[in-house]
């Protein structure tokens, strides 16, 4: 249990003592995270794609386990709407709730502290994918058409950038100057206390409320989420460190922007808002109990 609790605390304290900041000092926590995901995650990310040593065959096994998690919990979201007969705005929270995690404040944090630098390398591949998968899919889903918009939206995230840039590092074999390297690679660490940071203020602005809706849609985030990812690896012939990273992420909370995205463009904001909060609670349960399925 050890290892378990190593690496499973330091995130529940860093999000603690935000959670405590949100309540105390009222910071402007729109404010801090657009800092975070705008200044610090582009040279995380970078540095990450920039070091990968994974080669292209065992990147597209685990970009396709991922986009099959995500078109099982579609269908899986999707047939709970309608057996439910869940009027539109509610139906359509759901989905999203059930298809978006938190693989950034979230996600990129417990990789780290449980599975290393390894575990951070995917975790960046990992919230690249999602991110692309929100801002591509997620205004679509809640208010329909406008696809040229979304990608618009998404090229002006600047993390999108830092990827092309850690790609082109990378299949260069271009090494940059130690006097660039460390700099880079010290923002880029900075990035995942911050995030946590972030997610405690976040939490502490959040209303809680534990009712049907947010149990059962935290239920397919969080415990759907591996089941499904677990499958998918297994068919894509995923294994070890991929396989666990791919359920692990896949087991985080819903994401904050499911929030942001309800609100902006058509589902039920107060619904959403409680969810996310609901489910990251939730998640400091369920994700030692997942990191133990996934040794």
């Amino acid at each position: 249990m050890t290892p378990l609790f190593s690496a499973t605390l330091p995130v529940f304290l860093i999000a603690a003592l935000g959670w405590v900041a949100g309540h105390r000092l009222k910071p402007d926590v729109p404010g801090y995270v657009r800092l975070v995901l705008y200044v610090f995650v582009p040279f995380l990310v970078f540095d990450q794609v920039a070091k990968a040593g994974s080669g292209p065959v065992a990147l597209g096994r685990f970009t396709l386990a991922y986009l099959a998690t995500y078109a099982g919990l579609y269908l899986a979201a999707r047939l709970l709407t309608r057996l439910l007969a869940l009027p539109p705005p509610v139906a359509k929270t759901l989905v999203a709730a059930a298809v978006f995690p938190n693989s950034g404040n979230m996600g990129l944090s417990v990789a780290f502290f449980a599975l290393g630098e390894g575990g951070l390398e995917r975790a960046v591949i990992y919230f690249l994918l999602s991110t692309i998968v929100l801002f591509g899919f997620g205004p679509v889903h809640f208010r329909g058409g406008g696809a040229g918009e979304n990608l618009r939206l998404l090229f002006r995230l600047p993390f999108v950038w830092a990827l092309f840039l850690g790609l082109l590092v990378a299949v260069s074999g271009f090494a940059l100057p130690e006097v660039l390297a460390r700099p880079v690679a010290m923002v880029g660490t900075a990035a995942i206390p911050m995030l946590l940071v972030g997610l405690g203020m976040q939490i502490a602005r959040t209303p809680f409320r534990l009712g049907a809706f947010e149990l059962l849609a935290s239920g397919v985030r969080l415990l759907g989420g591996p089941a499904i990812a677990a499958l998918a690896g297994r068919v894509f012939g995923l294994g070890g460190l991929d396989l666990a990273l791919l359920v692990l992420l896949s087991g985080m909370p819903v994401a904050v922007n499911t929030y942001m995205l309800a609100a902006e463009f058509g589902g039920d904001a107060d619904l959403a808002a409680r969810t996310v909060a609901v489910s990251t609670l939730l998640s400091f349960l369920s994700i030692p109990a997942v990191l133990l399925w996934v040794g």
